[in-house]
């Protein structure tokens, strides 16, 4: 007997999402929500109990990683619990910094961690710093600062000239990586995505076409442009508006080129190192969340991962977006995000095609697309089992904490 169609249901009225399915009202098997739709649905008093045929697109607790506070006090806490129960991942150098889980910039909270951070300022005073909204996104209300009295006017009571800088929002205060990668002369990040299907076990899939995305102004070191976002924020949302954005591609480039430059240049085991570095960095963010992460089987995330390349080829985690851009601002963007979508669908549903919460979800090599398997718990504990056996067989054991599986 044929299964019954499935039923759509999206918040977002985007072209690369109803290419994908036919937005309707009322019942729904599938649903492409808000972050803010997502919270109400597993909010205690006014949430809603799904059925075992219906998923959506959002963890109830996705701000865990999304959210830049949190990101970075996840991570902190997950290193500093390596470091408790003696793991090798959690070792340091000679200079205390961790050698194998280093990929976030020194980052404190602000109201909260002021005063930690003005003990680090003026241990580092020659330092730039960009500060951040922790729940805002596309370049929302970010600025660079290299002096204590910048920070000071921005969130000082005037009529409480002694008290502790305050603000309505939460805020992150990060260590500006100054000598990042340029290309052409220009500063540029990597936005990537990454679909994870289930924490607990971890399950996550790496988009292979990720892009780059360009500042449109030569970056420079100077103080005289601190306040010039056009060659600091890579953000679409910002560089849009300057005078020498090109509209036929962007500010963008594909990962493929990239690489292709990176081999050219550096060579090809620089290349795919940092490649191997990022992906080794985005496993470890999602692991610092793995047990703080309400992994509801009704729920999947496709996660758009900011990351800045440094003059050295290592990579900085800079943010985490949980509803990444679906706007298209280019023909081939929009044939990349309407393919992402599609990918996803068919990883997130089963081989019937109707949302099951009791399936596996273990999809079929042919349903990944252009993703491929970044991580998978399941197989890793399999396969650490299988060496072991092989091992005492043998009548040795080794172990190597670092096994991924990832291509």
């Amino acid at each position: 007997m044929a299964n019954p169609p499935i039923k759509w249901l999206s918040d977002l009225d985007k072209t690369v999402l109803m290419c994908n399915f036919e937005k309707r009202d009322g019942d729904w098997n599938f649903y492409w929500c808000s972050v803010f739709t997502a919270r109400s649905m597993f909010h205690v008093e006014t949430g809603t109990r799904l059925a075992d045929d219906q998923i959506i697109n959002h963890f109830p607790n996705h701000y865990e990683l999304t959210r830049k506070d949190c990101m970075v006090r996840n991570i902190k806490r997950y290193r500093k619990d390596l470091e408790k129960y003696g793991s090798s991942l959690a070792e340091r150098d000679a200079m205390g910094r961790f050698v194998h889980l280093d990929f976030i910039p020194a980052t404190y909270t602000l109201p909260a961690e002021y005063n930690i951070f003005v003990e680090e300022f003026k241990r580092n005073p020659a330092l730039t710093w960009i500060v951040k909204p922790a729940g805002r996104s596309q370049g929302s209300g970010i600025f660079l600062v290299n002096k204590l009295s910048q920070l000071k006017k921005w969130s000082k009571d005037p009529t409480k000239p002694n008290e502790v800088p305050h603000t309505r929002e939460t805020y992150v205060i990060s260590q500006y990586i100054e000598s990042p990668l340029l290309i052409g002369g220009k500063k540029f990040d990597l936005r990537l995505y990454v679909l994870v299907t289930s924490y607990r076990p971890l399950k996550a899939y790496m988009y292979r076409l990720g892009f780059c995305r360009f500042c449109t102004v030569r970056y420079s070191k100077s103080v005289t442009e601190l306040d010039n976002m056009f060659l600091h924020l890579t953000n679409v949302s910002i560089q849009k508006h300057g005078d020498e954005y090109n509209d036929s591609h962007g500010g963008k480039w594909t990962v493929d080129n990239l690489m292709l430059f990176l081999e050219g240049t550096r060579g090809r085991e620089a290349a795919d190192k940092l490649l191997d570095d990022i992906q080794w960095l985005i496993v470890h963010s999602l692991k610092a969340v793995q047990n703080v992460m309400l992994s509801d089987r009704h729920c999947f995330e496709c996660y758009g991962y900011d990351i800045l390349i440094d003059s050295n080829l290592k990579p900085w985690l800079l943010e985490v977006n949980a509803s990444p851009s679906l706007t298209s601002t280019t023909p081939s963007d929009r044939v990349l995000k309407a393919t992402l979508i599609s990918d996803v669908i068919n990883i997130a549903l089963p081989p019937s095609g109707v949302p099951d919460v009791k399936w596996n979800k273990l999809p079929s090599k042919e349903a990944l697309g252009k993703f491929y398997i970044l991580y998978d718990e399941e197989l890793v504990q399999a396969e650490a089992k299988e060496t072991e056996s092989r091992a005492h067989r043998h009548g040795k054991l080794k172990s190597d904490s670092k096994k991924l599986v990832w291509k």
